[in-house]
Parts: structure tokens; C-alpha cells; sequence
């Protein structure tokens, strides 16, 4: 490792392995072991497949055989644009296998034309796709379009069929071929994971890890939760959300069954879960809060056999991690993102105002602090808003391809500057208050979008909430909170704003802007997508109607 591409220097590397963060194992060494101690144990479920740990390692070698034989060669990168599926984990396995790059960030809402960009940025070596999945996947075809990248060696296409609509095409490897060939690169340090993040600028950057970055997540998070082989992991987030390469690096671990959601099968994930046996579930917040309204609307008070629902992504309402908890589910508050993987997490033991209001501490292996919005190489003091550093092994290796991009992502000190705003709290565990990008400036004065949703979450006819700026040539800013309202509910916004005032929030923050819909529009991964919702406003498209907090004039009513 170079020290002018990722700050994971050989002493630091030597540091991770003296103390257990880094081992000498890799995302395929470890199936090759489960296949080997419990191979007709269930390991991976899809709605058409469950297989065992053995039927999982001779898939796996398939496809790693099959892209050896395409001239795929240790270092290369192989994309994968697919559903939730077990064909998509196998890739990836496959590339731990044999010592590639594996891109999977490849999300449904993108169109053709993005992906043929993202294919030819990284040089691609082989695509995996289905026929028609994408924004636009039924008026283009990728397996027509992807002509244009020279680089690639290799096309598959699920389902197979799709050879006569392009020859050139591959069906995805059958699980019972002959897998032999090259012998598998068990070195742990090798990249071995690519993922496209969106950055400020919206230009997504590579992201990458190895199987150590990876696997040090999912070890601590294992260990610090006690999972074990009856664990049933359920990832409600689409593959190509890191918040499920963290599911399989748990699983990996522990040795217990994955279970993947493909919404394509039409059934509630509500009822997926019960089916499924889950025990842990994976998601973020958007996730939980449906799953809640689905009880809600069926009287349900209990979520099949699962005692753990994980949440992260975007700062967790408090209700909604109350909700759980008394409905006997333990949140997993988590804080990470793709570039440092789950590293901040809450744990079982830890009292209902942790649970609930922090994300806890950071996992073995890492390190947090925080640093002055306006200088991020001083530290910010006790109790001080500041940006979120870290650094350590679940750490990433540094920006594919961006060598500048790498080096601006950390201080002076060497470490990684998030964009996110915390602040500990007495007990030394994290609240996060939100990006720094989404903070609110109006007139000088600093307003805190998660904090007002978090408020807003409370009200019992609010299903879920987003804070967005509103532009002011005066004041620079305002506030404007949207809602989803709960079905047959109609709050208005002087009633919001009087829900917001008992809940705390100071007249200073207050919304001057009030906006009801029936949809917000999400990221691939289930996350509000806030940019969206205010570019609307400022195009005219939405027009929230002006609101106005007087508390005199209430007070004396």
C-alpha cells in the first residue's frame, strides 16, 4: 500500500493486524470454510433460490472460472447491474475469488446511457445485467449500448434468453459447470470492492475497499451483537447499497443465512420478513418507518421472529426507534457511510435514550472525532457542533482513479472528513445533527434540518418529514418542513409549528414554510432525496404555503 494513495501506511496496517482488525482471511476464504464445516446449511435466499454454504462455493466458482476463461485477468474491474438477487453476491465472491475489482454500485434509477459513462470510467471488464432493469431499461437496451465501451471483454445477461436479442451476450453461468483454473487469491489486502458514492458535486466517486476494510466491519459488528449461526439476516436495502455488502460481511462472519428483498416479486416486505424467519433486519429509516405504518394498519404488535432492525443511512427518528422498542425489537442505531462502512452503532445493552437519540460509539477498529466546521485541523471542544473525522482499518483505501479527490478528503491530521455534524454527548456517544451541506443558514444563524424532522416525527399524524431550504435574498435562507402525512391524517402547518414549539424547538429555528405531499422522492438506497425536493421549490414546481410561528399571539389564546 502507497502512502500517496490511501493514509493506511504499513505501520498502520501492521497496528491492524497486531491488534485483530485485519486477519488473513477473505470474503471467499471464509465461504470456502462454512461450505467446508456446514456445507447443507443455508447461507444465501432469494425469491427463487436458497442455497446451502456447498451449492454457494460451486456457483461461486462457476462464475470466477467462467470470467478467468474470458480473459478477465487480477485487478480488473467487473460491474454488476442487477436486482437484489443471489446472482449479484455470487459476483462478488467471485471476484474475492479470483482478485478483482468488483463494482455493484450500479443502482436501479440509473439510465443506460449513465451506465455505459460509469462503465467506461472505470474501464469495465465484464458486465453483469438483466434484460429490462434500469430508469429506462425498457425503451434501451444496455446489452446494445454497451458496444461503446472498449474495454469490455465480457457481457452476461439475465435472463438467458437475451443472447438472441444480442449475440455477443453470455447467460449467467450455470451453478453445475466445471469451475477450475486459477488457484484463489487469498490475499486480503488486495481492492477488491469499486463502489460509485455521489460526492457534493454529484460526480459519484470510486470508492474502494478490501477484503480487510470490509470484513473489520463485520467482524466487530458480530462480535459487538452477538449474532450467531440461527441469526437470519434480512437486508430490506438493494444490493447495491453498501448497507448490504455490510449485511453479507456479517453473515460471512457468522456464518448464518442472508436473506436478499427483490421488490420485483410484488409482496410486502412485511410479509417477506415474517415468511423468510428473519431475526435481524437491515434498512434505513424510510424502511422502518413503513414497516411501522403496515403494523399500524394491521394491528400487528409483533414482527414475525426478528429481535434486531438496523437502521442507518440518515439520522433515525426518535419515534420510530421508541416504536420499536416497545414492540420488543432492538434498534441498531447505526452512522457510517460507504467510504468507512457501519463503524458507529449502538449496542444491546445500552439504555432507551442511547438507543433511541445516539448512534453510539465507533466499532473496534476505528476512531471519531470531531473537528470546527470552519477549521477542520483544530478540534472542536466539549459539547461543540463539529465535522465527523475518522480514521482506521473499516477505513477505504482511497478514491479509484482521483488521486486529488483522496488527498482533499482528509485534515492536515490524517483524518477523514465525513461532510456529516455531531456532537457527543455526556456519555461519549455520537448525535448526529446532519450534513454539512444541508445545514440551513439564515441570517447568520445556523438551523439544523435532522433536528426539526426528528420533532416533526413525533407528531402522531406525521409519517415522515423532510427540512429543506427555501432561498431568501434578505436572509440568505428559510426553513421549509414537508410532510407525508399519515393516511387520514391532515395536519396543517400553524399546528405543526405549535407541535414543534412543545417539543422544544427554539422559535429561532422555526419553519416559515409548510409543505404537504403524498410523495417524496427517494435515492436508490430508500433516502429522502432533499436536493430534488428543493430544486422543486425553487422551480415552482411545489409551492409550500408561508407559515408563521407567533408565540405572544398564541400564548394569550
Amino acid at each position: 500500500m502507497q502512502h500517496v494513495l490511501t493514509l493506511h501506511t504499513p505501520s498502520a496496517a501492521r497496528e491492524y493486524y497486531r491488534t485483530g482488525v485485519w486477519q488473513s482471511e477473505t470474503l471467499y476464504s471464509l465461504l470456502q470454510k462454512h461450505a467446508r464445516e456446514r456445507g447443507a446449511a443455508y447461507a444465501l435466499r432469494d425469491a427463487a433460490h436458497r442455497l446451502s454454504w456447498a451449492r454457494l462455493l460451486a456457483w461461486v466458482d462457476a462464475v470466477a472460472h467462467d470470467l478467468d476463461q474470458a480473459g478477465v485477468r487480477p485487478g480488473e474491474r467487473v460491474s454488476v447491474w442487477l436486482p437484489s438477487r443471489v446472482e449479484w453476491m455470487i459476483v462478488l465472491l467471485a471476484c474475492s475469488r479470483n482478485g478483482y475489482m468488483c463494482n455493484p454500485s450500479l443502482h436501479q434509477n440509473y439510465t443506460v446511457g449513465e451506465i455505459v459513462t460509469l462503465l467506461s470510467r472505470i474501464q469495465a471488464r465484464a458486465l453483469f445485467a438483466q434484460v429490462g432493469y434500469g430508469a429506462d431499461g425498457k425503451q434501451h437496451s444496455v446489452f446494445e449500448l454497451v458496444k461503446e465501451v472498449a474495454a469490455l471483454k465480457r457481457v452476461y445477461a439475465l435472463p438467458g434468453e437475451a443472447r438472441g436479442e444480442a449475440p455477443y451476450t453470455y447467460p449467467y453461468p450455470a451453478a453445475n459447470a466445471v469451475a477450475a483454473g486459477r488457484a484463489p487469491d487469498l490475499d486480503p489486502d488486495k481492492v477488491v470492492y469499486l463502489a460509485f458514492t455521489s460526492g457534493t458535486t454529484g460526480i459519484p466517486k470510486g470508492v474502494m475497499h478490501s477484503d480487510n476494510t470490509l470484513l473489520a466491519n463485520g467482524r466487530a459488528m458480530v462480535r459487538d451483537w452477538h449474532h450467531d449461526k440461527g441469526t437470519v439476516l434480512l437486508s430490506l436495502s438493494p444490493s447495491s447499497h453498501h448497507i448490504a455488502t455490510v449485511a453479507l460481511e456479517q453473515a460471512l462472519v457468522g456464518g448464518f443465512e442472508l436473506v436478499l428483498n427483490d421488490p420485483a416479486v410484488g409482496k410486502p416486505a412485511i410479509d417477506w420478513i415474517e415468511e423468510s424467519g428473519a431475526t435481524y433486519v437491515m434498512g434505513v429509516p424510510t424502511h422502518a418507518i413503513d414497516i411501522q405504518a403496515t403494523m399500524r394498519a394491521r394491528n400487528q404488535k409483533k414482527l414475525g421472529r426478528v429481535t434486531v432492525f438496523y437502521m442507518a443511512g440518515a439520522p433515525i427518528p426518535k419515534e420510530i426507534a421508541q416504536r420499536f422498542l416497545d414492540t420488543g425489537i432492538v434498534p441498531q442505531n447505526i452512522y457510517g457511510m460507504t467510504e468507512n462502512g457501519s463503524h458507529q452503532y449502538t449496542l444491546p445493552a445500552d439504555d432507551a435514550q442511547t438507543i433511541t437519540a445516539t448512534c453510539g460509539r465507533a466499532c473496534h477498529g476505528y476512531e471519531v472525532k470531531l473537528w470546527k466546521q470552519d477549521n477542520p485541523d483544530a478540534e472542536a471542544v466539549p459539547s461543540e457542533i463539529g465535522e465527523i473525522g475518522g480514521r482506521g482499518g473499516v477505513l477505504t483505501l482511497g478514491y479509484f482513479a482521483a488521486q486529488e479527490v483522496t488527498e482533499n478528503s482528509f485534515n492536515a491530521r490524517g483524518w477523514f472528513m465525513s461532510g456529516d455534524l455531531g456532537r457527543f454527548d455526556e456519555k461519549g456517544c455520537l448525535q448526529i445533527v446532519g450534513r454539512k451541506k444541508d445545514l440551513i443558514i439564515r441570517g447568520g444563524h445556523n438551523i439544523y434540518p435532522a433536528r426539526i424532522e426528528d420533532l416533526a416525527h413525533r407528531h402522531a399524524g406525521v409519517a415522515k418529514a423532510a427540512v429543506v431550504p427555501v432561498p431568501d435574498e434578505r436572509l440568505g435562507e428559510r426553513v421549509c418542513l414537508s410532510i407525508i402525512p399519515v393516511a387520514g391524517a391532515q395536519p396543517s402547518g400553524e399546528e405543526l409549528l405549535d407541535h414543534l414549539h412543545a417539543a422544544g424547538l427554539s422559535k429561532y429555528d422555526m419553519p416559515e414554510f409548510f409543505l404537504c405531499m403524498t410523495a417524496f422522492t427517494l435515492t436508490a438506497s430508500g433516502k429522502i432525496l432533499k436536493r430534488e425536493l428543493a430544486q422543486w421549490i425553487r422551480s415552482g414546481q411545489v409551492q409550500p404555503l408561508p407559515v408563521r410561528w407567533r408565540e405572544r399571539e398564541r400564548a394569550k389564546s
